[in-house]
């Protein structure tokens, strides 16, 4: 109990240093814009993707890049292959609007 007072404390504590330094500067206070519709578009039907579809489709994408190489089919092997990096960037870019996305500021 006694740890969860001191915490609440610390918070209290960085709160008023963020509100006293914002004071003293204000250039570095963050500005709200809002996103525009065709993003808000998107946002709404990525969150609504499971955050592992995207893992589980690099993951895919690994097997059948490695499948293509051992098969002979190089060239194919790593055009697949570069799938993966997308993959994962998608897999963070939904994630991101599933906990920040512009629905949570309005």
């Amino acid at each position: 109990m006694n740890d969860k007072k001191h915490k609440d404390k610390d918070k209290e504590k960085e709160k008023d240093k963020y509100k006293e330094h914002h004071k003293k500067h204000p250039e570095h206070e963050i500005t709200e814009y809002s996103e525009g519709s065709v993003a808000r578009a998107i946002e709404r039907r990525t969150a609504k993707l499971p955050s592992d579809l995207f893992l589980w489709a690099a993951l895919g994408s690994i097997a059948a890049s490695l499948v293509l190489e051992m098969s002979g089919r190089e060239e194919k092997a790593h055009w697949i292959g570069q799938w993966v990096a997308p993959f994962l960037l998608l897999g963070i870019y939904n994630k991101i609007v599933k906990v920040a996305g512009s629905d949570r500021m309005s």
